[in-house]
């Protein structure tokens, strides 16, 4: 199967050795040279809130780095995946660079320009035609289809496996060009099962290595194909396995026929296959998805891509005696193809750039074995090949360049999608997120309600709005739309979760109780709906079932803060000080900014009489966050313990400057300004302001505040409506059987009346 003729794009290994020498490694720094040139610049790029979060930054496992627990966590299934290798690269780079994205992102763009230099090595090998297999190896590594596998951190998968695909067949051609060696035949099997643990899509990849016996190994013959198929069979039976781990993977992210029927499966697939073709020639308008076509293509679409590939196969299977590379070219392409087609339809995308990745690569032989026959015809032609192709490059790196520009964050990546696309409510959804999490409410609101208006049947678009909508207050709406979602979806515990959240805001909160406990039922290790049900539980008073909920939670995320501080604050209920100190201390260590823990594990220190550590506490908090109310607050009532009564007093009116509506704080202010016994801190006509403003704020029904109004009207000389304010305590106080307070209203009222004001040593109030 040699041609007669040498070809402009063929050197056979062993004419010009000495030039060969130089030859190889000047095309690999080339290769990795204009690699890095189109994609060098997404070291520059942030992390993508597509499956990058979930991949990477906002994974506990994996931002820990490379552990013992992470490594046996990565073999079992996550994110619809089973793909150990895949995460535990992640977790290196959490390992070397932290979350930073640049080293994530470098990660890629190495992977990819080994793959790229061992496709260069491994065809240069198998076919002896050194020009064709670099310039297949540099249209791989800048075609603009290559952009969304190596742009994306979360697509890591693409470029690992890539390169384990690559050194498998390099193995092979290594193994089969040799007498039989168990080594040889085990390390191809061990560098197969490697690439399918970074992504199932190589399990067509013992199919691939039958067609390179057929060319350009030439090792089929008709006494020797059942040998060759048998020689195939571990390989089967690793893929096999690996179609199963995906399957059992998968289970939330494959489809059902109700929702994708058969026909529109076949159909899509069809136009896949073409799509594909299409964006290799023109890659315009490409995308980080597209949207499935649920009312169908036109027939007249489907059926002009069925005829198309018809024909193409019909063309590489009658040239397959003088054209071998045709036939193997396209059949390697269809049948990479295979497993993303969508006949078993896995996730909402009718297609994906990603796809192409491995596959396009017998497109890109077929093609360039075809240029090289053509223009070794005549002089001229090799003269045009040569400019043709080298203008074919240059193009593809410009477009290439340019498309990663699209991938630099989160909002560029799906305006750009929906620039491309059209009815796209993912996009819509991605973009909808990235707004809310920038504080755009507005704008997330909009994009949430076009989802809606696309997409009326998607849950997780009326879950989205209706958060959205809970953030303006829209509570009403909100409800709405998570029971629409519930409707759509009846067994999603995020979305019972976000409700009951809802149903607790509007004040109904059996119908929240009953919400959470369906969330944790249908999902029963959701540490937050653990939490949410045991915050609703401790606010009706049930403090044994808050515990039991909280600890519940703790045991699927025992770093979730939140749930040891509301345990925390549960066991302090109960009387458990010493219990609840420890859990904001465990708080604090998984998060040291946690500003409720830091200020009620102060508050527990004060009411155990470690006064100082509680000082300690509540200045830790206003160092990182000056201006915490509530801090300066507890802080002033610490320092007042201490007899710091002039300290105590900035910092009340430090934390009135920064909540003046906090009837709490204006309260204890207004107390030490009446009542101080040094009479330069005293100032009866703030206390009066302060005390009647909290008194105002709380009816006029708190005892507390109504002593504190006495104090302050006393102290600027005003007895009798002194004497009227505590008269309207007293009973108040009674009433709650505070018989404490009411001695002391009893006390200092027969102050007032004789014209005294009351000041007290004892400063707490």
């Amino acid at each position: 199967m040699k041609n007669s003729q040498q070809s402009p794009l063929e050197v056979p290994i062993g004419a010009g050795r000495r030039d060969q020498r130089w030859r190889v490694p000047a095309v690999c720094l080339v290769l990795a040279a204009i690699t890095f040139a189109v994609f060098g610049r997404t070291l520059t790029h942030e992390f993508i809130d597509f499956d990058d979060n979930d991949y990477v930054y906002e994974n506990p496992v994996v931002a820990q780095g490379l552990t013992f627990k992470g490594i046996v966590w990565a073999f079992s299934c996550h994110a619809d995946n089973w793909h150990p290798l895949t995460w535990i690269s992640h977790m290196l780079d959490c390992q070397f660079y932290g979350l930073n994205p640049a080293g994530h992102h470098l990660t890629n763009v190495l992977l990819h320009i080994a793959t790229v230099i061992a496709l260069f090595l491994v065809l240069r090998q198998m076919t002896r035609a050194f020009w064709r297999s670099a310039f297949v190896a540099a249209v791989f590594a800048i075609h603009p289809l290559r952009v969304e596998s190596v742009a994306w951190v979360a697509e890591r998968k693409d470029v690992l496996s890539g390169l384990f695909f690559m050194l498998t067949i390099g193995a092979y051609v290594r193994y089969a060009r040799r007498s039989w060696s168990a080594a040889r035949y085990g390390l191809v099997l061990v560098l197969f099962a490697m690439g399918l643990m970074c992504k199932p899509m190589l399990v067509t990849l013992p199919v691939v290595l039958l067609l390179l016996d057929y060319w350009p190994l030439q090792r089929v013959e008709p006494r020797k194909l059942s040998g060759l198929v048998l020689e195939k069979l571990p390989l089967l039976a690793l893929s096999a396995g690996s179609c199963v781990a995906t399957l059992l993977a998968q289970t939330g992210a494959i489809q059902s026929t109700e929702s994708y029927p058969l026909p529109l499966r076949l159909g899509n697939a069809l136009a896949t296959c073409t799509v594909y073709l299409g964006q290799m020639v023109y890659p315009a308008g490409l995308a980080a998805f597209y949207p499935y076509p649920h009312n169908g293509l036109p027939a007249w679409e489907v059926g002009l891509a069925g005829i198309l590939l018809a024909g193409l196969s019909a063309v590489a299977l009658g040239r397959r005696r003088k054209q071998p590379w045709l036939l193997v070219g396209w059949l390697w392409y269809l049948v990479m193809l295979l497993p993303v087609m969508g006949i078993i339809q896995a996730g909402l995308q009718a297609h994906a750039d990603r796809y192409a990745y491995l596959p396009q690569i017998g497109i890109y032989v077929a093609l360039t074995w075809l240029a090289a026959e053509w223009g070794a015809k005549w002089q001229a032609g090799r003269v045009a090949l040569g400019g043709l192709m080298t203008a074919v490059l240059a193009v593809f790196m410009v477009c290439a360049w340019k498309q990663t520009t699209y991938w630099k964050n989160t909002e560029t990546l799906w305006n750009h999608t929906l620039g491309c696309t059209t009815s796209n409510y993912v996009a819509h959804l991605n973009l909808g997120a990235d707004h809310l999490r920038k504080g755009r409410v507005d704008e997330a609101i909009a994009d949430y309600q076009e989802a809606v208006q696309i997409a009326p049947h998607y849950a997780e678009a009326h879950n989205n709005l209706g958060i959205a909508l809970m953030q303006r207050g829209r509570v009403d709406e909100a409800i709405t739309h998570f029971q629409k979602a519930l409707q759509i979806n009846p067994d999603n515990a995020e979305v019972h979760d976000n409700l009951g959240v809802a149903l607790l805001q509007k004040g109904r909160l059996d119908e929240a109780i009953t919400h959470y406990k369906i969330a944790v039922q249908i999902s029963p290790g959701y540490a937050l709906g653990h939490n949410n049900l045991g915050k609703v539980l401790l606010q009706k008073g049930r403090v044994d079932e808050a515990i039991t909920q909280y600890q519940e939670a703790l045991q699927t995320n025992p770093d979730y803060a939140d749930a040891r501080v509301s345990l925390g604050n549960a066991l302090s209920q109960k009387g458990r000080v010493d219990e609840a100190i420890t859990q904001y201390q465990e708080a604090l260590q998984t998060n040291p900014d946690y500003a409720d823990a830091r200020v009620s594990l102060g508050n527990l220190f004060l009411q155990k009489g470690r006064v100082d550590e509680a000082i300690t506490q509540y200045q830790k908090e206003l160092q990182s966050k000056p201006g915490n109310a509530k801090a300066e607050n507890n802080l002033g009532n610490a320092l007042l313990q201490k007899g710091s009564v002039g300290e105590a007093i900035a910092h009340f009116q430090k934390a009135v400057q920064l909540e003046p509506a906090q009837p709490t704080v204006q309260n204890n202010l207004a107390w030490l300004l009446a009542t101080c016994p040094e009479a330069s801190l005293r100032n009866g006509a703030k206390a009066v302001e302060l005390a009647r403003q909290a008194n105002a704020l709380t009816g006029g029904k708190n005892p507390i505040v109504l002593r504190t109004l006495a104090a302050a009207l006393a102290e600027a000389g005003w007895f009798s409506e002194a004497v009227e304010s505590a008269q309207r305590a007293l009973p108040l106080a009674e009433g709650q059987s505070n018989t404490t307070l009411a001695g002391q209203l009893q006390v200092e009222m027969k102050l007032y009346q004789a014209g005294s004001p009351f000041h007290s040593p004892a400063q707490t109030h």
